[in-house]
């Protein structure tokens, strides 16, 4: 006699498929990161410092329920708010956000109509207080602030999205600040698509060296950028404020000319051979039209192998250090491209599809919120061997990890896949997580 709603397959006849296996889930590594998120206090801080202008007296979903949940999602890479329906009844998701069902796609869009302005510097100050609670834990010897700017693609008629010309797309074009030190982000703020680089890039940047040079006034404090963020308002901000910078400024008629002795060098030094790479380092004082004094401006004249045509480097900056170090020095800000990019594909900073800017400007905060709490469970808790990987590598190696949950009078017992390979890792991050302890006031 045949079995109800048993499927044989057609390659094995003695396969068969049914969807009575129990509750199951595929996303039993989550449970790490609720250890992670309950050992920095995060669920109670978000209880505390987060409150929409709800008019209604009563909620199954709360405010700050609502916002774990986002989060949860955007770290097991459910990104779409439609997949709130498909997670509703998930075991692991129930169990983490300890309810019995999830919120649904439409209470969640309901939950962002609801961000304005006043959620946005609340997402911002949770996130400062994150960020001190993993300092308390382990705080880095120097901060490398690393400011760029991006394209968040934008589609239809949405409020402050414009054609960017850099880019030739149309968007938003939000700040972007990083400590490329540790990985972590330190502030984000969109911005209309076609802004400048450095508009208004005073006001971001000033709350952030207020709060550095005031909390850990011992820290050594760098900042570097490209050409884009070369304004001199820019450069007073980081002298009145403590901060080393290397800024790269462009190329003009006036700076090669003040480096053509510079350039001879490497016509000497070319001479006999103009067919390998070469290249010279040297440094000036330069003062531009828009400047209130003169500011040290270390070039690099390269001439690559095989090419006639000599490139050029010019870095502004007050630092000491030889013109060959500060060089070097500023050209491992490359690096914050790949945590760009880590941050769009990893945790969809692109996800700003309301008509609202505001809303969009407190999805993107949302998302900064995910990445960071990943970042200090990726940099404080994961095995040595796995800091380096990224989000995708980690969801697919401790978070997606089969997972049958059995309900028992007193307990949950939740029994991960006995043939994952990486349960090594998954009990020496728990380890790790055990030990840590976070200052929380």
């Amino acid at each position: 006699m045949a079995i109800v709603n048993v499927t044989a397959l057609e390659s094995n006849k003695n396969f068969k498929i049914s969807f009575d296996g129990g509750n199951l889930s595929s996303d039993g590594g989550l449970l790490l990161m609720k250890e992670f998120i309950n050992k920095f206090g995060i669920p109670a801080l978000l209880k505390e410092s987060f409150h929409t202008t709800d008019r209604s007296f009563i909620r199954k979903h709360k405010d700050a329920d609502n916002l774990l949940q986002i989060i949860y999602q955007i770290l097991g890479a459910y990104f779409a708010d439609d997949t709130a329906d498909a997670l509703k009844n998930d075991p692991v998701f129930t169990s983490v956000l300890e309810k019995d069902t999830l919120a649904s796609q439409p209470t969640l869009s309901r939950f962002y109509n609801r961000l304005d302005e006043k959620t946005i510097t609340q997402l911002d100050e949770i996130n400062r207080v994150i960020l001190e609670r993993a300092y308390s834990v382990k705080k880095p010897e120097q901060i490398m602030l690393d400011i760029d700017t991006t394209l968040l693609d934008g589609y239809g008629k949405q409020e402050g999205v414009c054609f960017n010309y850099h880019y030739q797309a149309k968007g938003y074009h939000p700040f972007i600040c990083f400590d490329s030190m540790t990985g972590d982000l330190i502030g984000t703020q969109l911005r209309d698509g076609s802004d400048y680089c450095c508009k208004n890039v005073c006001g971001f940047l000033e709350p952030i060296l207020d709060e550095y040079l005031n909390k850990y006034p011992d820290t050594a404090m760098f900042l570097r950028g490209d050409s884009g963020f070369a304004t001199d308002e820019l450069y007073s901000l980081c002298e009145t404020h403590g901060t080393s910078y290397a800024i790269r400024l462009k190329e003009n008629g006036v700076l090669c000319k003040l480096v053509s002795e510079i350039e001879s060098e490497l016509d000497d030094l070319t001479t006999e051979n103009i067919v390998d790479h070469a290249v010279v380092y040297g440094e000036f004082m330069y003062k531009a039209k828009s400047w209130d004094y003169p500011r040290r401006v270390v070039c690099k004249i390269e001439k690559p192998a095989g090419q006639m045509l000599h490139l050029y480097t010019f870095v502004v900056t007050n630092m000491d250090s030889s013109p060959e170090n500060l060089i070097a020095f500023y050209c491992k800000r490359g690096n914050m491209e790949n945590m760009i990019k880590e941050c769009k594909n990893g945790f969809d900073f692109g996800a700003v599809s309301s008509s609202s800017m505001v809303v969009n400007a407190n999805r993107l905060k949302i998302h900064m919120l995910a990445y960071n709490i990943y970042n200090l469970f990726r940099r404080l808790v994961l095995p040595v061997m796995m800091r380096k990987d990224r989000i995708d590598t980690i969801r697919l190696n401790l978070f997606k990890t089969a997972v049958r949950i059995v309900y028992k009078a007193r307990y949950l017992y939740f029994k991960l896949c006995s043939s994952c390979p990486f349960k090594d890792a998954f009990y020496e991050t728990l380890r790790n997580i055990t030990r840590l302890t976070p200052l929380i006031e």
